[in-house]
């Protein structure tokens, strides 16, 4: 027989109460955590699931492809090759016969097996010294002196090495400055301060004035522009990073503001020979251009969204449409934008009559997508009509995240009135295009940095 142990009523209440009181706090610190991973939504808090309404962002489109982790069966491999001219060669030649002891110095070597050892040597950086001689003519007595080489202009500097080592690290790999300064000491026992790495980026700022101004008058004619932008911190303050992009280039801008006037300063005249693909901001569809894109992939995450937390049957049938359009996309030929296939005109007529629907009692935020995509009804299937233009805006995505990871890793730009952050866009339009173009990254940025004259880039 079990002993029953009874608690007195009193008791039971007050335990009652300690326990409604520690789901509180426990519910309470949920909340809290929550909030501190920026993921608070109904799953994660108390909050309703209407509330989720307004993250579409965080709705992933990737499905599980059920492929293993890493090299798929087919795929090209990338294995470390040999080198068939080494710089040094070291033989070891067996000194005695392992079996009888014969001495085998004087022998021939039937053959050799090889081993490679690849390292970097010792480096330290290189003083060169330059002397302007005087000489007195012996007819006249001047006194004529040696030419220094135009850009040594300072009795001590540095040379064009160091400023595109300097622009690598700071733009490309997105390093601080303090930790730019620390590389080259402990890498190559050279003393930098914060103060040069400064002064070498706005060198190659200057350089690149010349490559910038072309990657911006060339990508007005290319067949299909992309852009997007993206907020940052200059001082504290509310900045933005623009870009618009192509195939082969890349022009961003660092601009105070997000409206329309960044684009009426450098693309006053729009885009009128080519495809613009684009989220759905205003400023960006305000731009003239031959035909515009909306950007699928952020429609269906909106769409999705609804789905999940309304149970939108119109969302769901709008997801399927879009689904089976970009389907249909990487199926079409080039033969298709031609004459294009039943299959078209067909989708064509199911996103007219999805957008014909009575959406009066629709939430009103999947209310306001409807009024957007009838008002932009011309730009949604622009991509089964034109071979080259893509469905989403990944591109331009891809694009101007380098900023994102510049700001987490180096933190905001401290110089004044957006300078810093100007100089980044710069050069890192120039970089982002030579890599487009498969071009090495350091060497286009030695190029500009041996450049003597702004505009010989």
């Amino acid at each position: 027989m079990k002993e029953v142990i009874t608690i007195p009523c009193s008791e039971c209440e007050g335990l009652k109460r300690e326990i409604a009181e520690l789901r509180t706090i426990i519910q309470g610190l949920e909340n809290t955590i929550a909030l501190m991973k920026g993921s608070s939504d109904s799953r994660t808090s108390s909050t309703s699931p209407s509330h989720d309404l307004g993250r579409s962002n965080r709705n992933s489109l990737r499905v599980v492809s059920g492929k293993k982790p890493g090299g798929q069966p087919g795929h090209a491999g990338h294995s470390f090759q040999m080198n068939d001219t080494p710089d040094e060669i070291i033989d070891h030649h067996p000194l005695v016969c392992e079996q009888c002891d014969f001495t085998l110095q004087e022998v021939c070597s039937a053959s050799y097996t090889r081993r490679q050892l690849f390292d970097l040597p010792p480096v330290r950086y290189v003083c060169t010294e330059h002397r302007s001689h005087e000489k007195l003519c012996p007819v006249c007595g001047f006194k004529n002196r040696g030419v220094f080489p135009e850009e040594l202009k300072a009795p001590i500097q540095y040379g064009p090495v160091v400023e595109a080592v300097t622009g690598y690290l700071s733009v490309y790999q997105y390093l601080p400055y303090r930790r730019i300064v620390r590389f080259f000491k402990d890498c190559f026992g050279l003393p930098l301060s914060e103060g040069s790495i400064d002064n070498f980026l706005e060198s190659l700022s200057l350089k690149s004035t010349s490559a910038y101004q072309r990657i911006r008058e060339r990508i007005q004619s290319v067949d299909v522009v992309g852009s997007d932008e993206t907020g940052c911190r200059v001082n504290g303050k509310k900045y933005w990073f623009h870009v618009w992009q192509s195939r082969f280039l890349t022009f961003i801008v660092a601009f105070a503001h997000r409206s329309y006037e960044v684009t009426e300063k450098y693309f006053a005249d729009g885009f009128s020979h080519s495809a613009y693909v684009s989220d759905c901001y205003a400023a960006q569809l305000k731009t003239p251009a031959k035909v515009h894109q909306l950007c699928i992939a952020h429609l269906l995450r909106e769409l999705l969204n609804f789905e999940k937390n309304l149970g939108s049957e119109w969302s769901t049938k709008m997801k399927d449409l879009l689904y089976r359009s970009w389907n249909l996309k990487k199926a079409m030929t080039g033969n298709d934008y031609r004459s294009p296939p039943p299959q078209v005109a067909l989708i064509n007529t199911q996103l007219d009559e999805l957008l014909a629907v009575d959406y009066s009692k629709f939430h009103n935020k999947e209310q306001a997508l409807v009024k957007r995509l009838i008002k932009h009804r011309a730009s949604i299937l622009t991509f089964l009509y034109h071979e080259h233009v893509p469905p989403d805006n990944n591109a331009s995505e891809r694009a101007i995240r380098n900023v994102k990871v510049k700001i987490k890793v180096s933190g905001q730009f401290r110089n004044k009135e957006g300078k810093g952050a100007e100089r980044y866009a710069k050069i890192r339009s120039v970089v982002d295009t030579a890599i487009k173009n498969e071009q090495d990254v350091y060497q286009t940025l030695l190029c500009m940095a041996k450049c003597n004259v702004q505009g010989t880039t």
